[in-house]
């Protein structure tokens, strides 16, 4: 619960921080710029809310790990949700109405995690997991989305340090292997999900892991 507000909060906070111009660069999603990524967000937050207020009886089906489908190559930005994402971006028009949207929703899905019961069953996307098992989903989620949001931007801050160890931590257990030592947190991300390219140096380090990555995860 903590590590998801505190993910939550500092991407939200980046946001509200971004200056108008900001929204018209690119994202580090392909095909999005950065008010098409804010869109996203507020779709995201809606899905928290609708997911945290449809409890389910059965049993689970995914946890944090294998709710993830592992794709064998990184999206082109042609899917028709990716592309009524940025129609919807572009309705609204004005920087500020994205980011009241954002927090108005964004807040509210924030109150939900935090008074939800850990154990609690939920269902979405035809599965059920734990509330404890899909607010971790989020925080490897929203920091990985704190990235593309960043991504031109040198000047931006990057997620908090507690949320960059434990998306790591699950980005290791859907890999099926840690990451060596010598890459930072944010470094295991950004490769590890094909965020960037690792040197040559860093992929004699992945060893075997190397031919795993990136794990492109939808």
């Amino acid at each position: 619960m903590d590590l998801f507000s505190r993910s939550w909060t500092a991407l939200r906070t980046a946001v509200a921080g971004l200056p108008d111009e900001d929204f018209a660069r690119p994202s580090g999603c392909t095909g999005w710029l950065v008010r098409d990524l804010v869109c996203h967000l507020i779709i995201d937050a809606q899905d928290v809310l609708i997911t945290l207020a449809t409890p389910a009886e059965a049993e689970p089906t995914r946890d944090a790990v294998t709710y993830w489908n592992v794709e064998d190559r990184p999206p082109t930005g042609d899917d028709p949700l990716d592309a009524l994402t940025v129609r919807l971006a572009a309705a609204y028009e004005e920087p500020w109405l994205l980011k009241f949207h954002l927090d108005d929703l964004g807040s509210a899905a924030g109150r939900a995690a935090g008074l939800a019961d850990p154990a609690l069953r939920v269902g979405t996307r035809d599965e059920v997991l734990t509330v404890a098992d899909y607010l971790s989903v989020y925080v490897l989620e929203w920091t990985l989305h704190h990235f593309d949001l960043i991504a031109h931007l040198p000047d931006a801050v990057d997620p908090p340090a507690e949320s960059l160890a434990g998306a790591r931590e699950l980005l290791e257990k859907i890999a099926g292997a840690a990451f060596p030592s010598s890459l930072s947190d944010k470094d295991a991300l950004l490769i590890g999900t094909g965020r960037r390219a690792p040197t040559d140096e860093e992929k004699a380090d992945l060893g075997e892991l190397a031919a795993k990555v990136p794990l492109v995860l939808g």
